[in-house]
């Protein structure tokens, strides 16, 4: 049975990215949106649990107030799908023209250094489409992907990353220590970017997030620390058709791994913060619910 089932998860994404990609962008822009917005009246699990995390980023808000920006979050996070199926149709023109930028010199000046440079971001809007955007404005990504459910739908996203300019290394279950090839890309100057905004490993270190004890992968910060790459926290957002990328000043390297990945922490809170809509944090992130 459980095979049965990844077979058919397989196959219905291999249809959607076939589909997708050949209907006009207004018609799957509408689809996306009555999708998300049955997702949200549904109100399964995911939905829940999105709720719960944006009552955390907006304590001050009202019941009402929290539905809508959930409601607003669940499209958001099919505009992320839409726009997956999508993005390898995509001319170089469209990708790089769709994206704006906030503070880009704190990144060009660390990777013009030569040292390379670790970027870490937060489930924030679309951020294979800021992966794409770096490789094909003169930094080639090196990154991460957890390891899905069936196989084969794993080795399909690893190859639409490959086919947007990103060297891709599984984090469990390859043949490579991912650490150390990750190490070896910084010490060659390159770009290494990891989402980092929720411990897959249940290894992570303690943070507060929002007033609240959450646990992040030390991983971007051990990494800065072992290369002298320095450590860019960015954060992402939606403004009409536009991805836009905010980063941050590099984070100091002192206090040890666990101190810089509590400045993370605090940068992401304020991206998020500032576009909570964006925020597809649809998994228990918070420690004490």
């Amino acid at each position: 049975m459980e095979r049965v089932q990844h077979r058919v998860v397989d196959l219905a994404f291999a249809l959607a990215w076939t589909l997708v990609r050949r209907l006009p962008e207004r018609t799957v822009t509408w689809l996306f949106q009555r999708a998300a917005d049955r997702t949200f009246r549904r109100n399964g699990r995911g939905v829940r649990r999105l709720r719960g995390n944006l009552a955390a980023v907006r304590p001050e808000a009202d019941e009402a107030e929290v539905d809508a920006l959930t409601h607003a979050g669940i499209r958001s996070y099919l505009r992320y799908w839409q726009e997956a199926f999508r993005l390898p149709e995509w001319t170089d023109e469209q990708i790089v023209g769709r994206v704006r930028t906030v503070n880009e010199k704190v990144l060009r000046d660390a990777y013009a250094a030569g040292q390379g440079v670790i970027c870490a971001l937060p489930h924030l809007a679309n951020y294979d489409h800021a992966g794409a955007w770096a490789g094909l404005t003169g930094m080639p990504v090196s990154t991460v992907a957890e390891r899905l459910q069936p196989e084969s739908l794993f080795d399909r996203f690893i190859e639409y990353r490959k086919k947007l300019g990103m060297e891709v290394l599984p984090l469990t279950g390859g043949d490579d220590d991912v650490t150390g090839v990750l190490a070896d890309r910084l010490r060659a100057g390159g770009f290494v970017c990891l989402v980092a905004d929720r411990d897959l490993s249940e290894r992570g270190v303690p943070v507060t997030f929002f007033g609240r004890p959450s646990r992040m992968p030390a991983g971007p910060a051990a990494l800065s620390l072992k290369t002298g790459a320095p450590l860019v926290p960015a954060t992402l957002h939606y403004d009409g058709p536009d991805l836009v990328i905010t980063f941050h000043e590099a984070v100091e390297p002192d206090g040890g791994a666990a101190a810089m990945t509590q400045r993370c922490a605090d940068a992401f809170a304020i991206g998020i913060a500032e576009h909570p809509q964006d925020w597809h944090m649809l998994q228990r992130i918070f420690l004490d619910g």
